[in-house]
């Protein structure tokens, strides 16, 4: 039955320095030999900025986007996290999910975090996206939506694999902590969520809490705070599916209609 390697990678981000993040990333992933999906995190290639109009480029000009295809196709894997993009007079906070043929997937994020004025400098995403590697489904998304359980529900099991990329500040690593778990919990699902570490030039400190959750809630990896590290994990669908059948609550779960 299929398993899917992940590889965590939780940095230590320059600010608003591209060419230095994807450096100091191609050092950190000379370790990793063999993996299925890289998973970087949010705003990897500039810290959580709010200036997209000097940080961020088009697709087809994103140095990161180009660094991330290199990437892939060196690796044989997927590498995944978020860029800053400009699109026809917009900016989007991107998740891009690089393949090493060369071709992407995109997510938009959804939920934009006020509290942090980004929804004064980037547009909102509409649409969820489920991709596949390996014969997992997996959900992709960007920070803040984790705290939105909605928009994450998985309804009749769409989904194997939910996805969030992060840049969430240490004072609020408890609900970043606890809100990954629960969403795999409720979600009968394997969560991979990947935060930084360090400060940035806002003056917000991150602890990482990067972690591999099961459908159960319990950390396949769980580092300790506040370095940086890159770990991969193997997570296994016949165990999934077991699990599902032996506790199929996702038949008793209620239906909704989701209002854009």
């Amino acid at each position: 039955m299929s398993e899917l390697r992940t590889t965590l990678v939780q940095a230590d981000l320059r600010w608003e320095d591209i060419d230095t993040n994807c450096q100091l990333l191609d050092e950190w992933l000379q370790e990793v030999t063999t993996s299925d999906l890289i998973v970087l995190p949010e705003m990897f290639a500039t810290g959580f900025t709010m200036a997209p109009e000097r940080m961020a480029q088009s697709m087809q000009d994103s140095q990161a986007v180009a660094w991330m295809q290199q990437t892939a196709q060196t690796h044989n894997a997927v590498v995944t996290g978020s860029v800053a993009i400009a699109e026809d007079g917009h900016y989007f906070n991107r998740l891009i999910w690089a393949r090493s043929d060369g071709t992407m997937a995109t997510y938009d994020k959804r939920h934009l975090f006020r509290m942090g004025e980004e929804n004064e400098h980037y547009g909102m995403g509409n649409q969820r996206a489920i991709v596949e590697l390996n014969g997992f489904k997996i959900l992709l998304t960007v920070c803040y939506d984790l705290r939105f359980p909605v928009w994450l529900r998985n309804v009749d099991c769409e989904y194997d694999v939910l996805v969030c990329v992060a840049n969430w500040p240490s004072a609020r690593r408890m609900p970043w902590r606890t809100l990954l778990q629960a969403r795999a919990i409720e979600n009968l699902s394997y969560v991979i969520g990947v935060n930084r570490v360090g400060d940035d030039a806002r003056g917000l400190n991150y602890s990482g809490d990067s972690m591999l959750i099961d459908y159960r809630g319990d950390a396949l990896i769980d580092e300790a705070r506040d370095r940086a590290f890159v770990r991969t994990g193997v997570i296994g669908k016949q165990s999934l599916d077991d699990f599902r059948e032996k506790f199929p609550a996702h038949h008793d779960a209620d239906r909704f209609t989701l209002h854009m």
